[in-house]
């Protein structure tokens, strides 16, 4: 049966047997979870540690940001090598294989006596994040019965977004009275702790043997829905970040509110996050196609309210609540599209979304430091971020266009 572009949680990637009793899937669903927090934590503590950082490899602070620079790109370059690499691997143990990869050089930055070192580690920790992302995905989706798919792939993301709830604060904390290098420690700790979690409750299940890098990449490379999907993650996902890069001068000199008030309006992006992403899990149940249409809609007007009350200082706080929560539903239902329009490239085309989301990290800084420098002041990053979210929505909408006719032309090609 042809599938159509509006599919929701039926994908194309449950080969394995049948799905795990209740709590054994709670279990395997958490051990995942847990890496996805480890990887959160590591990710976004170096922003609070930077001063930290820059003193302690002996540079300066802009310099110093370059290492969160290296670690994004890692990101981009590891998904499509290491999914490359891994696809007929068993996925149990390509999971405990990428986390490792994760502890070791969490250790190897913890260590790092110089900026090349560390930049290097950096770059290196990031290899193993969008393709540990993809097959945790994959695995979650193949524990528990089809209707819970959406929840599922859903649970395993809330680690990320617990991360900055809890993780970050938490690490950033020990950083600033043990000392940075304890932050990558602890993280490390906590991907040896997934580790063992994932050898405990993850099922241990053969690989796909028919499943090879190269025919993965084929099969991944040349599918239009792939690249419109990525596309519109990419894009559509960037005004989150037009907004977040800039959040801490907006509420001070726009809102008028002091320094201490910023980690409050952090705290609401992280609780944004959290919520947004349990309730992606719900309206994935209903239509990932339809979640992802209403999210893009739903960023592009809570973009255009911070534009209008970023100089009201407290009222803004609900606002910025609302565009992690938003953002999150997009991001979970972009990882369900991908993997249901991914076609045989399953491990590729779970792993792919967050090599996008990176490149919609570094679109949405980019653009909102242009139109800053341009004269338009640190409200308009979030009329940047609007536009972005339109545009997300008509990549999509060109998508389902695209299928309709893909489909209207196959019958009549036979």
């Amino acid at each position: 049966m042809t599938r159509t572009a509006t599919s929701s949680t039926e994908t194309r990637v449950d080969r394995s047997p049948a799905p795990l009793d209740a709590r054994r899937a709670t279990f395997a669903i958490l051990a995942l979870a847990l890496g996805g927090f480890a990887i959160g934590t590591t990710e976004f503590v170096t922003m609070g540690l930077l001063p930290q950082i820059a003193d302690g490899v002996g540079v300066s602070e802009p310099t110093a940001g370059h290492v969160i620079s290296a670690y994004a790109l890692g990101v981009v370059v590891g998904v499509p090598i290491l999914s490359f690499l891994g696809a007929g691997l068993p996925r149990r143990t390509l999971l405990v294989g990428l986390m490792g990869f994760y502890a070791l050089f969490n250790v190897v930055s913890a260590a790092a006596g110089s900026y090349g070192l560390l930049t290097a580690a950096r770059f290196l920790d990031g290899l193993p994040h969008g393709a540990y992302f993809g097959v945790a995905s994959l695995v979650a989706a193949s524990v528990v019965a089809p209707e819970l798919k959406g929840r599922a792939v859903a649970s395993v993301m809330l680690g990320l977004s617990v991360a900055n709830v809890v993780g970050v604060p938490a690490a950033t904390w020990l950083g600033q009275h043990v000392g940075w290098r304890a932050a990558y420690l602890s993280t490390a700790g906590i991907a040896l702790a997934t580790v063992a979690m994932t050898l405990l409750f993850v099922p241990d299940r053969p690989g796909d043997p028919e499943a090879t890098g190269r025919r993965e990449a084929r099969s991944f490379f040349t599918n239009r829905q792939v690249w419109w999907t990525m596309a519109a993650g990419a894009i559509g996902f960037g005004g989150m970040f037009a907004v977040y890069s800039y959040i801490a001068t907006t509420v001070t000199d726009i809102g008028g509110l002091g320094e201490g008030t910023v980690p409050v309006f952090l705290l609401a992006f992280g609780l944004g996050m959290v919520a947004g992403t349990w309730v992606a899990g719900e309206l994935a149940g209903w239509s990932v196609f339809r979640s992802l249409i209403g999210a893009g809609v739903g960023s592009a007007v809570v973009m255009v309210l911070f534009w209008l009350l970023a100089p009201y200082g407290w009222a803004l706080l609900p606002v910025v609540f609302l565009i992690t929560a938003i953002g999150s539903v997009l991001v979970v239902n972009l990882q369900l599209r991908l993997m249901d329009v991914a076609g045989d490239a399953v491990t590729l085309g779970a792993a792919m979304n967050h090599a996008a989301l990176n490149i919609a990290n570094a679109l949405g800084a980019w653009i909102g430091g242009l139109v800053i420098a341009a004269g338009y002041g640190y409200r308009a990053p979030a009329l940047a971020g609007a536009a972005l979210a339109v545009l997300g929505v008509g990549i999509l909408l060109a998508a389902a266009a695209s299928h309709r006719r893909a489909e209207t032309a196959a019958p009549a090609a036979h």
